[in-house]
């Protein structure tokens, strides 16, 4: 049973899952509240997971032309699996929360995951941040081109670890976004700033794709083997 701090309690009742390729799931999370789209990517052995959320519209897919599908395949190299999660109630900051931290339940005790790490683009960074605070075997939250609201928990992340990510030609949210919330932080704390890189971080996609997936697993502990 999980809840956010407003007054509402989601428990997950079923799981339907069905393979679409070698090593990754479509899941649905049946809940007393709604469903849950999602899709499991899988690592033999693996006890590290990322949770990975999208925006204000949500969606599977990240930016940066999909980034979550492109990272989460990566990771698997490093034993860590991955959770790329589509909200029920897109923009809705308390739902999207609860959504969040079902998928730390579901990888948790369905899938007996013990270390995680949050991901989240733009109303994804706020998302990411409440969730981390609250959320239980959360060891870092990574805010990608973030917005403020919603963020202003950010100093009680800590000791869990927090890296911001940014464009500074963002034309959606400014890099002071980050910066702000890099200044509610505590340690251990990053920023990351990308000149000239947009809102969907399309034009430093390289650059980023390989800061995050570094971070991650220097974050969840996995060997680079």
């Amino acid at each position: 049973m999980l809840s956010s701090r407003k007054e509402l309690t989601m428990v997950l009742e079923s799981v339907r899952r069905q393979t679409t390729q070698p090593g990754e799931e479509e899941l649905l999370l049946e809940t007393n509240v709604g469903n849950i789209l999602a899709r499991y990517h899988e690592a033999d052995g693996a006890e590290a997971a990322v949770v990975w959320v999208g925006g204000a519209g949500g969606g599977l897919d990240g930016p940066a032309a999909g980034m979550y599908p492109r990272l989460a395949r990566q990771l698997v190299a490093n034993q860590i699996v991955s959770l790329r999660l589509h909200y029920r109630f897109p923009n809705d900051l308390e739902n999207c929360i609860v959504d969040t931290m079902m998928g730390v339940h579901y990888l948790v005790h369905e899938r007996g995951h013990q270390r995680m790490a949050l991901v989240g683009h733009s109303f994804g960074g706020a998302v990411v941040i409440r969730a981390g605070t609250l959320a239980e075997y959360v060891v870092a939250v990574a805010a990608l081109s973030s917005q403020t609201y919603g963020a202003g928990l950010a100093g009680e992340l800590s000791p869990k670890a927090l890296l911001l990510q940014h464009g500074t030609a963002d034309e959606i949210l400014s890099d002071r976004c980050s910066q702000q919330i890099y200044a509610w932080a505590k340690e251990p704390k990053e920023i990351r700033l990308y000149p000239g890189c947009r809102h969907g971080l399309d034009e430093c996609r390289q650059q980023v794709d390989a800061d995050l997936s570094h971070w991650l697993i220097d974050r969840l502990g996995a060997s680079e083997g």
